[in-house]
Parts: structure tokens; C-alpha cells; sequence
């Protein structure tokens, strides 16, 4: 795969992308039904991924160390807690 900005740009399938990030397919499928994972493409009906898109997700995660102050955050491959999800427990007084 080159990155020569003359030649196209590739699209990977799935399978192709999760091996490339080092990712089953299912946890893929996961980030991407989430909105947690990398930016993607549906033409004609397919899902297809960028080796750009791929890279700029992957980069999210890169560290200097583990208090790296500089990290961004890459979410897991779960569904985020709806607004608000916490205070459905709490009583009428105000008490959780």
C-alpha cells in the first residue's frame, strides 16, 4: 500500500480494516455502531475505510507515557451512557 498522493485513494473492507488496526471485525463493527471508532464510508451499500481515515483514528491513541498530558481519548467499543442515565436513580429528594 503507498501513500504517493498521485496514486487513488484505497478503500479497505472491514476484514481488511480491522486486521490493519489489529482489530477483530466484530469490535470494529462495534466502534463503528457506537460511533466510537474510525471515520467510514457506505458506497453502494458497502462499508468501506480509508487508510487516511485509519491512521488519523490510530494516531488518537498514541502515547509518550502513561501521564502522557498531551493524550486524546479513544472510547472502548461500547455504547456511551445516555444523558442524563445517572439520575434516574435518584429519589424525589434529591438523595441517589
Amino acid at each position: 500500500m503507498s501513500n504517493n498522493p498521485s496514486d487513488p485513494q484505497r478503500h479497505l473492507k472491514t476484514a481488511e480494516a480491522a486486521r490493519y488496526l489489529g482489530l477483530s471485525d466484530r469490535t470494529l463493527e462495534k466502534h463503528r455502531s457506537y460511533g466510537t471508532g474510525p471515520i467510514y464510508r457506505k458506497i453502494g451499500g458497502r462499508v468501506v475505510y480509508t487508510l487516511e481515515d485509519l491512521q488519523a483514528w490510530s494516531e488518537r491513541g498514541a502515547r509518550r507515557s502513561t501521564t502522557d498530558p498531551d493524550a486524546q481519548f479513544v472510547s472502548p467499543a461500547k455504547p456511551a451512557p445516555a444523558p442524563g442515565a445517572g439520575s434516574r436513580l435518584q429519589h424525589a429528594d434529591g438523595r441517589k
